[in-house]
């Protein structure tokens, strides 16, 4: 009779409810081409790389692993990994009976000074037996869930990583940019004394000390602007390394000196490295099992239950085996009506993993374009670096021919002004174009999911610091 049941239950379930699709990594994405557009030639097998080493910077390494152990958002970032790792844990349970105890005491006095107590001890167990997968996919599903979480925790070490490095970037073309307003304050000082002399032998206009004067002050506001954004810069790096922003952090050295691009690998090969692609593609896996589990929520199911008991007026008695009482039970249960719920909750599920479908070729496309971005940037900003440095020592020379010229009364106070102008704002452009450059060359390996040996050596299950 069981057995008939059954039959007709899954008969009419199945009949309710049509097949999802199935959605797999790589479903609704363009065919990527052999090698990036931005550097054909260069699709050759990505070299394992320490790309952090090959920055070359000491103070920056230490830096990255300041930041490893004490960044907020990295700690949040192993916590979500961790609560994912249990529920995981929590979902496999399901698969395995369950077995509880219970120890009761009662005590009844329908006269006064006539009552009498009862002791009862039990067990109960109960197991759903999982006739088509469902506990099954939701444990599976489970698990890949814990498994991107473990990959957004190398996505978060890598971010981490490149936030550190642009952010020191950042910090020494600051302070680079503040050296240079000092020296131009110096310089305009100098400009203003040479004027000053030469007004007092009657060379020089009034008017000529006041432009000096004019630029002098013009430069030492700006000298101010740079120190704040200096100190800004050290805050802003100080708060991704868990320290208080006391603009404390001074740099030290300079830029990286950059090599040629390598071979960076192939656009599809990057799929597999990046690892918020990973985590994607898990939920989208996971999503898919999830819409399967919820579909065959509608099938009927098949439940044991079984509990075993001893008591009697004695504590004793919970330990006599002459009043063991056991009973097994078997039942098969099916949706009949429930208001649509199971069925809502399928569609939802199937909508979700359509939305984490869509995900996925978003992030995947995002990926592509930003290599594609930092690669086609790399060699523009090599070339911007490079004439950037030429118009800089032009203008110094420029600027060291009119110094000349001013001080024999050939050059006027607004040629030498405007000579120092232009040295001042190409020396800062080339300043600016370098970090850029060293900025970029990050994004790059960000973009290609560069290894470096402090993502490499931290476990997600064990964060460093803990």
């Amino acid at each position: 009779m069981r057995k008939s049941l059954l039959v007709v239950a899954t008969a009419l379930a199945t009949a309710s409810c049509a097949s999802l699709p199935a959605y797999q990594a790589g479903d609704g994405l363009p065919s990527a081409p052999a090698e990036w557009t931005a550097a054909p030639g260069n699709a050759g097998a990505e070299a394992a790389r320490d790309w952090v080493a090959e920055l070359d910077d000491p103070r920056l390494a230490g830096l990255i692993d300041e930041a490893f152990e004490a960044n907020p958002s990295l700690n949040q970032s192993f916590a979500r990994y961790r609560a994912a790792r249990a529920a995981a844990r929590i979902a496999g349970a399901d698969r395995l009976p369950s077995l509880n105890s219970g120890l009761d005491y009662t005590r009844s006095e329908p006269n006064v000074g006539s009552g009498s107590d009862s002791f009862s001890l039990g067990l109960s167990t109960s197991w759903e037996a999982d006739l088509w997968g469902r506990v099954a996919d939701g444990a599976n599903a489970a698990s890949l869930d814990a498994e991107a979480a473990a990959d957004d925790v190398r996505a978060s070490q890598l971010s981490v990583a490149g936030l550190v490095s642009k952010g020191w970037f950042a910090l020494i073309e600051a302070h680079l940019q503040t050296e240079l307003a000092e020296r131009d304050v110096e310089t305009r000082q100098s400009s203003l004394n040479l004027t000053e002399r030469r007004f007092a032998r009657g060379l020089v206009r009034s008017s000529d000390v006041r432009t000096a004067r004019s630029a002098l002050a013009s430069s030492q506001a700006a000298l101010a602007s740079r120190r704040r954004a200096e100190a800004a810069a050290s805050r802003s790096l100080e708060a991704l390394l868990g320290r208080y922003p006391g603009a404390r952090l001074a740099p030290e050295g300079d830029f990286p000196v950059l090599d040629t691009l390598g071979a960076l690998g192939t656009p599809q090969a990057m799929l597999s490295r990046r690892p918020d692609i990973r985590a994607a593609e898990r939920r989208l896996q996971s999503a898919g099992l999830r819409a399967d589990a919820a579909r065959k929520a509608l099938y009927p199911s098949l439940s044991l239950n079984g509990g075993s008991g001893t008591g009697g007026a004695d504590a004793s008695d919970m330990f006599d085996l002459d009043t063991l009482v056991s009973s097994l039970t078997a039942s098969i249960a099916g949706p009949i009506f429930n208001g649509g719920a199971l069925r809502g909750a399928r569609d939802q599920a199937q909508a979700n993993a359509e939305a984490q479908l869509a995900g996925y070729v978003s992030t995947v496309l995002t990926a592509w374009q930003e290599a594609e971005n930092a690669i086609h940037a790399d060699a523009i900003l090599e070339q911007r670096v490079e004439n950037l440095r030429q118009a800089y020592e032009e203008a110094a020379e420029a600027e060291n021919l009119v110094v000349r010229q001013y001080a024999s009364g050939v050059a006027t106070i607004f040629d030498l002004i405007n000579a120092q102008s232009r040295r001042i704002s190409a020396e800062s452009q080339y300043i600016t174009a370098r970090a850029n450059r060293a900025a970029n060359r990050v994004d790059l390996y960000l973009a290609i999911a560069g290894d470096f040996s402090a993502a490499q050596s931290a476990d997600p299950a064990a964060p460093t610091g803990e």
